[in-house]
């Protein structure tokens, strides 16, 4: 039999207040008693519950906000009560009197003539679920009479006991009474350590959680039945608010709803439009003269602000307010920002080097040398003529700026460097576990989502129709066979139309740069380069912008068809999915580039045709790391500037003033609602709801890739990622704190599937920068040249070796220039760059020897740099232990310490067992020894003597 329910109305001078009252008793009839306490409330009763954050009695804290939409009819509503018996003892009936207030909830069962089906069928579910929620031992009081029109408010609060019983449930470690003295540094350590918290003392942030601690309690995991261990002095912030609100929403979501066709949780009432929002609140406003101090506005002022981006991160507040996850987001954010400061400096010494010797490169003075008249083959076909190749001389020498021997260095101290973060960033994620005692944590299997519950539901009834019957139903691979059918082919075709944008940006450049060449300015001739690559990357750049958000879209999608069981099981699909589009979106044209643009061109007389008239591109005279260089540097800053730092900046703006206009709308219409001031559940709905960390931890990944993939060619990359990072800090701490709603608090000990995601992005950087600097970059090529060719062990006539001749007669019919006399006389032979045989050679045009030798050099460096990078790489990861000694230290400690409590817990039982027992004796002793006179007078004394043990 479900419990009988009470709806009571809180009469005030200017709200309606509903409480919720819900007893298992038979009598729900008005209770004088109670009426005449909720009366008894002090003239301003949103003073009294701190507007919003507490019940209207003010001492129950909200712990958790249900939103719903409902329907006021136009001529207000009066309560309608049922006549109920009180008892079975022959009680009189009674029917409540209509209280006063604006607002008045029907009791369950009342119809009310204007709501349709729909929201008939949303309030019964609402009623029922609430119903269940005071059953489970949750205290509900709701607010229909707010500023914001047709939306009403279900106040949560968990009391003591409620509480106790979760918290032993979810085994969550508390603080207990035990404390002890952490092991500190002693000796030359100790003094370096003082030194380094004197230096940074001005940017540590100032709250007391940041402060060095030298004593810790210890904690273990609550139990009902040892609540003596712990420290209860002052219950009520015993547990803070971001574990209450974790509490409330472990309920929430095992809570039922069996009024629906199938069980319902919070997931299924909020997919399905019961309630609209479903959040924890704020703990207070963060601006304002008289607001009261509260972790909001500290976090505020010391984390969200952009005026204290020098200043490390208050993580241990961070997590106290919005819990381990994001804790460890933000924790592994300002590790990785730490990390790029070394690496900043290494790539503006190799640029610096590059700019300091680029005046001595000779191969670029080789180019630049006008007397040296060399005259290049056309770059396409008619309408280009021959060009001299010292016009391409601002090219060459920019290329050395990024193309030289530290580069290679560069390259290997990166691939230690990714090493080196993925260590140390497990040494601080396991500091992390400790200081917030999630040693012994083991997440736990989810519960099933809403949808994977519909779906077993729908299998189910269709087993029942067909007259089978069934054990406990699951998914199997047969269910989701059309999903992983939609999903692959989905995921192809969306590969597949990336390649085909990459592949119209490669026509777009061949014929505007055919187009361009046509033009009779020598200026616009000489920068057609320039101007084709430019404008394709940009269009690249938008084009990457705009697919990264509908491959976002698609990915959820295909991961919704799949209906995982868990979140956990969600979000890691997800995450695979959106990775593995917007990688692919976000690095094809810089593979392209890296890889394949002039790998195969052809050569003159025989060139590679795109649908017979596009010539395929073909590398400047310095090589395409120049080019490589460019393309990275616009997609990489161009999609931190506008996709991660404007569209974070101003959509949530432009959202915000959306909401304030529709606001300022309904207030034009209500006067009297304009003038009340918002409660704090109000205030918190008309913030954007939390989205979850994956956008966030997905543009950092990008940005990572961008950093380490290929930063032979872009040595300024980490540089431009830590100025965009401490940017993106505050930014994301101010959304966190001033934009979105409170986000629940998740326990976890990990960043979970992202480290493997860095993991293979490190393994995949080392592979991929052997490949750029054996293959895209000169390097290599020059050496060769160097040890095998040089005549006198310089690099003069690299270039001229590089270089091979072409007799302009064997032009194919219909492909020579137009114009062949553009330079002012007649060419005969004109030069491309590969390694062939000229063309006085018996095997002309066929590849030369010295293409192999280069080949075979090219690959064995590859294959010498991998292993030796990997082997480093695994050393250092070898070298640097996990978990750092002196928190192995204390981990053991705590566990010796916990025995020896529980040790002298069961010495002290023994004790009092014992003295039990000497108490027992000595009393029976004392009967025996009285007189039988005195026995016989006292009847039953000896009786009563031996029963007293079992008394105590």
């Amino acid at each position: 039999m479900r419990v009988n329910k009470k709806y009571s109305c809180l009469p005030a001078e200017e709200k309606g207040i509903h409480i919720i009252n819900i007893q298992a008793i038979e009598d729900i009839g008005y209770d004088q008693h109670e009426s005449t306490l909720l009366n008894s409330l002090s003239k301003n009763p949103d003073a009294d519950c701190k507007y919003g954050l507490y019940f209207r009695d003010g001492k129950r804290k909200v712990d958790y906000i249900l939103v719903y939409h409902y329907k006021k009819s136009s001529a207000g509503r009066t309560l309608a009560r049922r006549p109920q018996q009180n008892d079975a003892s022959g009680g009189s009936s009674r029917q409540d009197q209509p209280l006063p207030g604006k607002g008045v909830q029907l009791e369950m069962g009342d119809s009310e003539p204007h709501i349709d089906y729909h929201e008939d069928d949303k309030r019964f579910r609402r009623e029922e679920y609430e119903g269940n929620l005071v059953e489970a031992g949750l205290e509900l009081e709701r607010d229909e009479d707010t500023k914001i029109h047709g939306i009403g408010f279900v106040k949560i609060h968990a009391p003591w006991n409620v509480l106790c019983r979760e918290a032993e449930f979810l085994k969550l470690k508390m603080p207990t009474k035990k404390m002890y003295q952490i092991n500190q540094t002693h000796g030359l350590l100790k003094k370096i350590n003082s030194v380094i918290q004197k230096i940074t003392e001005p940017i540590q942030p100032k709250v007391a959680e940041h402060k060095p601690q030298t004593v810790k309690r210890l904690s273990y995991p609550f139990s009902r039945e040892k609540q003596h261990l712990f420290d209860l002095s002052d219950k009520d912030s015993f547990f803070d608010s971001k574990t209450r609100s974790t509490i409330v929403y472990e309920i929430l979501k095992r809570t039922t709803c069996t009024k629906a066709k199938y069980s319902m949780g919070i997931t299924s009432l909020l997919a399905n439009g019961v309630y609209s929002a479903a959040y924890p609140l704020h703990d207070g406003d963060y601006e304002g003269e008289n607001v009261e101090p509260n972790d909001r506005k500290l976090l505020c002022e010391e984390w969200a602000s952009y005026g204290v981006f020098y200043k490390y991160q208050p993580i241990d507040l961070v997590r106290k307010y919005f819990g381990e996850k994001i804790g460890l987001y933000f924790a592994w954010l300002g590790v990785y920002t730490q990390m790029l400061i070394p690496a900043s400096i290494v790539g503006i010494i190799v640029f610096l080097y590059g700019c300091a010797t680029v005046d001595e490169n000779i191969p670029s003075m080789e180019m630049c040398d006008q007397r040296n008249n060399i005259t290049m083959c056309p770059l396409c076909d008619k309408t280009c003529s021959y060009w001299k190749m010292s016009s391409a001389c601002a090219t060459a020498r920019a290329s050395h700026l990024f193309d030289n021997p530290a580069t290679v260095f560069f390259s290997v101290f990166m691939a230690l460097w990714a090493a080196t973060f993925m260590e140390h960033w497990k040494r601080k994620q396991m500091r992390l576990n400790y200081r917030w005692d999630l040693t012994g944590f083991e997440e736990e299997e989810d519960h099933p989502r809403a949808e994977y519950e519909a779906k077993v539901l729908e299998k189910s009834l269709r087993k029942e129709h067909k007259h089978k019957e069934t054990d406990k139903e699951k998914l199997t691979w047969k269910d989701r066979f059309p999903a992983y059918l939609t999903n692959f082919v989905g995921i192809i075709f969306m590969v597949g139309l990336t390649f085909a944008i990459v592949f119209g940006v490669i026509i777009y450049r061949i014929s505007t740069a055919a187009a361009l060449a046509i033009s009779s300015t020598p200026s616009g001739r000489s920068s057609v380069r320039v101007t084709v690559t430019a404008t394709a990357v940009i269009i690249n750049l938008v084009v990457i912008i705009i697919l990264d958000e509908v491959y976002g879209c698609i990915a959820r999608w295909l991961t919704q068809i799949e209906v995982p069981k868990t979140d956990k099981n969600f979000e890691e699909r997800l995450i695979f999915k959106a990775f593995l589009l917007k990688f692919v979106n976000a690095y094809t044209p810089i593979f392209y580039v890296a890889f394949f643009k002039g790998r195969f061109v052809g050569r003159p007389g025989d060139y590679v045709y795109i649908f017979h008239s596009f010539r395929m591109e073909e590398c400047a005279p310095g090589g395409c790391l120049m080019e490589l260089c460019i393309q990275l540097s616009i997609i990489m800053l161009g999609k931190q500037l506008i996709q991660n730092n404007l569209f974070e900046i101003g959509i949530p703006k432009m959202k915000k003033f959306i909401r304030y206009l529709k606001l300022k709308r309904r207030r034009s219409l209500d006067h009297e609602e304009h003038m009340k001031k918002k409660q704090r559940y109000e205030v918190d709905y008309n913030l954007e709801p939390f989205a979850g960390l994956t956008p966030e931890y997905m543009e950092m990944i990008i940005q990572f890739g961008f950093v380490t993939l290929f930063v032979a060619s872009f040595p300024l990359a980490p540089l431009f990622a830590l100025l965009n990072n401490i940017i993106e800090i505050r930014l994301d701490a101010k959304k966190f704190v001033t934009e979105l709603r409170r986000p629940v608090a998740v326990r976890a000990k990990d960043i979970g599937i992202w480290y493997n995601i860095l993991r293979g992005i490190g393994k995949l950087a080392v592979i991929i920068n052997a490949f750029v600097i054996s293959f895209t970059s000169d390097f290599i090529p020059r050496l060769v040249y160097l040890y095998m060719y040089s005549e006198n062990g310089t690099m003069h006539g690299f270039v001229n070796h590089t270089l091979s001749s072409f007799n302009v007669s064997d032009f194919q019919a219909g492909t020579a220039p137009n114009d062949p006399l553009d330079l002012g006389y007649e060419v005969q032979i004109c030069r491309y760059k590969d390694y062939r045989e000229p063309p006085w050679s018996e095997n002309k045009y066929d590849i030369s020897k010295d293409f192999w030798a280069v080949l075979a050099a090219r690959l064995a460096f590859v294959i010498v740099f991998q292993n030796l990078v990997m082997f480093m790489s695994e050393f250092v990861d070898w070298i640097i232990p996990d978990i750092p000694k002196d928190i192995s230290q204390q981990i053991h400690k705590e566990k010796v310490l916990m025995v020896e409590v529980f040790m002298r817990e069961e010495q002290g039982k023994l004790q009092m067992l014992e003295t039990w027992k000497d108490k027992d004796k000595r009393k029976g002793e004392n009967c025996n020894n009285h007189s039988p006179r005195l026995s016989r007078s006292r009847s039953g004394s000896l009786s009563s003597c031996h029963s007293y043990p079992l008394d105590v």
